[in-house]
């Protein structure tokens, strides 16, 4: 009886080795943080100086104060330096004269009290209106 048992047992075993199921897909991994790269975030100037640009337009990009917003620049509070007017951008380098009695003037600029410093405004020079039209006194 053990061999009966023997030889259906192996007659089952071969039925199911015929029937084995193989997976229709491949398993899914992350391709979001594929070998550890980081996005970039391509901040820097984004308009260069000499060019037009449009009120609203971004100038620049940073995460520390580097450049500084001039004449007609806003100051956004990522300190993203943006036009608000229309026209030509200017960049200028100043010579800049800290206060030194503030606690983080010395701070940061700390063993540079005999050299001159510099910084890098950002200016938007707005266009000049035309002249075709003139006002005239009200009758």
């Amino acid at each position: 009886m053990s061999l009966a048992l023997c030889a259906s047992s192996s007659k089952i075993n071969s039925v199911f080795k015929e029937f084995v199921r193989n997976a229709s897909k491949k398993t899914g991994g992350s391709t979001q943080n594929t070998n550890g790269k980081v996005k970039p975030k391509h901040r820097g100037w984004k308009v260069q100086d000499g060019h037009f640009v449009q009120a609203g337009h971004m100038l620049a990009t940073q995460r520390k104060p580097r450049f500084h917003p001039g004449l007609n620049v806003g100051f956004g509070r990522n300190c993203t330096l943006f036009a608000m007017e229309a026209g030509r951008v200017v960049i200028t380098c100043e010579k800049f004269q800290p206060n030194w009695d503030h606690n983080w003037v010395k701070l940061i600029y700390g063993g540079r009290e005999q050299q001159t410093i510099f910084k890098k405004y950002f200016n938007v020079i707005p266009e000049p209106q035309h002249n075709r039209f003139k006002l005239i006194d009200e009758i």
